[in-house]
């Protein structure tokens, strides 16, 4: 029973038995004089199952992902762009989800699922797959002392902002270096993503819509964005182009000028169903999504 609760917690509302078939698209972007256009798409998993979470690796030469193959555990992957091959980086007894780039070359940071059923964040070796030790890195002294940990970002090298699975579920901010964790508000989206080291945007959910906040750290204060009323969850922000979210099987902008949602992408020509996570490579030439297909 746990593990089935922790499954529906971690993957947005399916519980075991009912985990989204879902395959990672590739595409190419083009860009002329600021007009963006898709091009060469290709399914780069391909198989019946659950494969999630993309993020590029910070010199865009490949994606790492999670799947949850036949052994119904979830690892994480490595697809190399260049040889269009994927490889398992982490074999372990644990599951892991959510895998992200730390500001320390070599290290992903993953939310790890342990024996106890217990959600932490623990830093990995991209060479080995293996969790580094205490000893390693002080990084590793204070992440795994987070717990409950549905999603997460770094904001900062200190900063760690997470979605905790209290009831309801909250956002919070956490500091290595102080150790102290700092609650933001109840019922937020699973995408909240840094726009600057000091600043950050979140959405937080209520019946019907999401209305989205610009918070300051310096400031410790919180500022209305925009709205949308619709509750999916998925956003990027990007530095050109400000905060995106998913539609269907399109990409939305928020245009601030003419305080406004437009559209940027449509993928339903090119077979995509409903986009539930996308990310840009940081040239903003390939973008990687996930097509749910039911």
């Amino acid at each position: 029973m746990l593990k089935k609760l922790l499954f529906f917690l971690l993957l947005s509302n399916y519980c075991f038995s009912q985990l989204p078939d879902t395959d990672l698209w590739l595409f190419s972007i083009k860009n002329e004089k600021e007009k963006y256009t898709i091009q060469k798409g290709v399914n780069i998993t391909n198989r019946e199952g659950y494969d999630n979470q993309p993020i590029f690796s910070p010199d865009g030469k490949s994606i790492y992902y999670v799947s949850i193959q036949k052994d119904k555990q979830a690892d994480i992957y490595m697809y190399s762009i260049g040889n269009k091959k994927s490889k398992k980086l982490t074999n372990t007894s644990t599951s892991e989800y959510s895998p992200t780039f730390t500001s320390q070359k070599g290290i992903i940071a993953c939310v790890t699922v342990l024996g106890d059923s217990s959600q932490v964040i623990l830093p990995y070796d991209l060479k080995t797959g293996q969790v580094l030790k205490d000893s390693v890195l002080n990084i590793n002294l204070k992440l795994n002392t987070i717990d409950s940990v549905g999603y997460f970002t770094f904001l900062n090298s200190d900063t760690i902002l997470y979605y905790k699975l209290t009831k309801p579920h909250s956002l919070r901010a956490y500091s290595i270096k102080g150790n102290t964790d700092v609650f933001l508000g109840y019922n937020p989206i699973r995408g909240f993503k840094a726009i600057n080291r000091y600043e950050f945007i979140y959405g937080i959910k209520d019946s019907s819509a999401v209305t989205f906040y610009k918070y300051n750290t310096l400031l410790s204060k919180a500022e209305k964005f925009c709205t949308y009323n619709t509750l999916n969850e998925d956003i990027v922000w990007d530095k050109r182009l400000g905060l995106l979210k998913s539609e269907g099987a399109t990409i939305l902008q928020f245009n601030e000028k003419e305080n406004k949602w437009i559209q940027l992408f449509d993928f339903s020509p090119l077979g995509i169903i409903k986009i539930t996570r996308f990310t840009f490579d940081a040239a903003f030439k390939k973008i990687v999504l996930v097509n749910n297909l039911k």
